[in-house]
């Protein structure tokens, strides 16, 4: 008989790629981790897992024992759901991830509503950008996440997760009030091929959004300042240090002394946020509340 436990770092370790790492992640010793792999391949009767030099990678009878992990997974989480349900579910707490603008734009609009709507529910959140919540969704260490899309994100089909969409916003441009281009109406990408850039750091989706953006305009963004900081990214465009690409949500309330900020010319880009869970938790009479809660903020 096959342990779901097992199951569950079996997945940790193939998300992972390492046994430290999935250990990190499940709160558990690597040798704990390791004793459970190595009771799942007696389990199975197949060698499930290949140790080197890089990390750890599944063997064929690995990945699809992994298959199946996800779905069993999946269905013991609706099995939770409904036994939830059963029981009524009216009270507890659900985890969400968010990065600091999916906060205020969806989330903290979604607790005032859950305040008045199942004051049983209480929510606690979490500030982390969207390539780190979506681990901490399928590790259980929170049971939502509000992420972004972006290269290497688990697609929208992925077993493991059901994706809820939420909201699309632009970037704007926003250069310093002197800059040649900040008489335009708009801002043309490839006119700002030669400046320096400010920008997030490699990792957060964002960069990739930044980065597309000039490719698909013809050149390789100059990052010459990096912060994951949007006010940052700002304060140092009004000191003339370079020209930034900011999602239209972070520059609400800023103060835009010293820049200008104008749409980008032709195509903008975009970023989309959607909420994820595990897939079979969506209808978890805690989280479905939730998730209806973060769309109706959105679509607000």
């Amino acid at each position: 008989m096959i342990e779901a436990r097992r199951l569950h770092i079996l997945r940790a370790v193939a998300d992972h790629r390492t046994v430290t790492a999935a250990a990190a992640a499940l709160y558990l010793t690597p040798s704990a981790v390791s004793q459970q792999l190595t009771a799942l391949e007696q389990e199975t009767g197949h060698r499930l897992v290949e140790r080197g030099a890089k990390g750890v990678r599944l063997t064929p009878a690995g990945e699809i024992l992994l298959g199946h992990t996800n779905a069993v997974l999946a269905q013991l989480e609706r099995a939770e759901a409904e036994l939830a349900a059963y029981g009524s579910g009216e009270a507890g707490t659900v985890t969400v991830a968010a990065f600091a603008t999916g906060i205020a734009q969806v989330v903290a609009p979604a607790v005032a509503r859950l305040a008045s709507r199942a004051p049983g529910i209480r929510i606690r959140v979490q500030d982390a950008e969207g390539d780190a919540s979506l681990p901490m969704v399928l590790d259980r260490q929170v049971d939502v996440a509000v992420a972004v899309e972006y290269r290497g994100a688990p697609s929208a089909d992925d077993p493991r997760l059901t994706h809820v969409p939420l909201y699309a916003e632009p970037f704007d441009a926003v250069v310093p009030v002197g800059h040649r281009l900040a008489d335009g109406a708009e801002v043309p990408l490839a006119e700002l091929a030669k400046d320096p850039w400010i920008g997030p750091y490699p990792g957060n989706p964002c960069h990739d959004v930044v980065v597309l953006a000039c490719e698909s305009a013809g050149f390789q963004p100059r990052l010459e300042h990096s912060s994951d900081d949007f006010r940052a990214v700002v304060a140092l465009a009004s000191a003339d240090a370079g020209v930034a690409l900011v999602p239209r949500s972070a520059l609400r309330g800023m103060d835009l002394t010293g820049v200008v900020v104008r749409p980008v010319d032709g195509v903008a880009p975009t970023r989309r946020v959607f909420a994820a869970v595990r897939r079979g938790a969506e209808q978890h009479p805690l989280i479905r509340p939730v998730l209806q809660a973060l769309g109706e903020a959105a679509q607000a």
